[in-house]
């Protein structure tokens, strides 16, 4: 489904998921409240994910519409509308206290490191299928 939208989404997201179990692995070591660490981050993760497909939805639908006056506004209107979603998101976890605020945070961040870490994950893919159709023939 993720490849529908585009064809670098569900790298996209592995790579947050990636950044995500690194952060959890290296990160869990360092904090007191274990629990609330690993809700922050996989919170922030998830969040992220839903960003990322979101994102991917809206260059669809505007590369789709043709028209390019449409086409701006929609994508100006609709990123607005993601981030409001996720500042009260934020601010309903961080009111409710579910986790640590700032390990969301963390987990936030790995849209960003995920789109850097997404055509490293591509090539890695690429050579091992090479790999695997050189040993099958």
């Amino acid at each position: 489904m993720l490849k529908r939208l585009n064809d670098a989404l569900p790298g996209l997201v592995a790579g947050i998921v990636f950044y995500g179990t690194a952060v959890e692995l290296l990160g869990v070591w360092f904090v007191k409240d274990k629990i609330a660490f690993s809700i922050g981050l996989w919170f922030g993760i998830a969040v992220a994910i839903g960003m990322a497909i979101n994102l991917a939805s809206v260059l669809w639908d505007s590369v789709t519409l043709g028209d390019t006056k449409n086409a701006s506004r929609r994508i100006i209107a609709k990123s607005i509308l993601r981030y409001l979603v996720v500042v009260v998101l934020f601010f309903i976890f961080a009111y409710f206290q579910i986790g640590n605020l700032i390990a969301a945070i963390f987990g936030l961040l790995g849209l960003k490191i995920g789109a850097y870490i997404q055509p490293v994950l591509e090539k890695v893919k690429v050579k091992l299928k090479h790999k695997q159709e050189e040993v099958t023939m």
